[in-house]
């Protein structure tokens, strides 16, 4: 996993705006999602060392968890397909009539599904003995919780942080999720640039334990928290994000998801409207892919 990281290098596609030009800011977003047309985005930085304890184990098995929507699943899947790894994806609800297009993907790359109900999902998912009874049911497993929420996937989150360093950023944004991706950025301050993190989830109030968690014990001078973008919650939506993405689009040929980027873009972009970036700030913004989630939205709905 590591080597594959090592051998592609991350496009960097500039996004120049009226308004940026007009405020003096540079913006570009950190093209993840081209880094692999199915492990897109942060994905596969966050299953590295995962990836590569399950293949160093006897018994070569991952086991995951996710919702309906899961770009995490989908990357994971496929993954441990590529690897010879056999994969569980825990899902949170119960089984549909019809699956979601993401857990299709999912199932076509060989990911064996289990249902679990919501509330027994919400609650349990980090417990370890709930992951005993899992591993009882399924066998021994590498355990990845969801979204790689994890200090191993935040050690895997942090080597983003040197691809894009060489750019000078003084400011690196993303959206965030679980905070994983957000604790490796936090990792690995080569610049002592400033993280700008657009949480995609309503009252995300617990960002600094989540960072100390996943091993950021010092950081509250350098993150950002920009929590007005979140479209009312997690993978909700509005006509006003829909329009944005096609506008956005249209204006910079980049492709959004409505789960994550759009909302990040959505927010950088108003930030940069209201001043909030002085003249001459490097934003660089993460691209961390998930466009699979689009395909869950009524055809013609996006112009890309």
């Amino acid at each position: 996993m590591q080597l594959l990281l090592e051998e592609n290098e991350i496009v960097f596609n500039d996004v120049s705006l009226p308004i940026c030009r007009e405020k003096g800011i540079s913006l570009e977003i950190a093209r993840l999602d081209l880094i692999h047309p199915v492990v897109s985005g942060n994905k596969l930085f966050k299953l590295c060392y995962f990836m590569e304890a399950s293949l160093r184990a006897e018994r070569k098995t991952i086991l995951t968890f996710g919702g309906a929507y899961s770009n995490h699943l989908v990357a994971t899947a496929y993954a441990c397909r590529q690897a010879g790894v056999n994969c569980i994806g825990v899902v949170r609800g119960d089984r549909p009539a019809l699956p979601s297009h993401t857990l299709q993907h999912c199932e076509s790359y060989g990911m064996k599904l289990h249902f679990i109900p919501r509330n027994i999902f919400d609650e349990q998912k980090n417990a370890p003995r709930f992951h005993e009874e899992l591993q009882t049911m399924f066998g021994e497993a590498i355990i990845v919780p969801e979204g790689g929420y994890h200090p191993l996937g935040a050690k895997g989150a942090s080597l983003i942080m040197k691809k894009i360093t060489a750019r000078l950023p003084t400011h690196v944004c993303t959206a965030v999720g679980t905070a994983t991706t957000l604790a490796g950025l936090l990792l690995n301050p080569l610049n002592n640039e400033k993280v700008v993190a657009v949480p995609a989830i309503k009252n995300m109030t617990d960002i600094p334990e989540r960072l100390s968690y996943l091993g950021c014990e010092s950081f509250s001078n350098r993150l950002i928290i920009a929590d007005e973008f979140h479209f009312g919650g997690y993978a909700k939506k509005n006509d006003q994000l829909i329009g944005f993405m096609n506008e956005f689009y249209l204006s910079s040929g980049i492709p959004t998801d409505f789960v994550y980027t759009a909302k990040l873009m959505f927010g950088i972009i108003r930030k940069i409207e209201s001043g909030y970036f002085e003249p001459g700030s490097r934003v660089i913004c993460l691209h961390t892919g998930g466009l699979q989630g689009n395909d869950s939205l009524p055809e013609g709905t996006l112009v890309f």
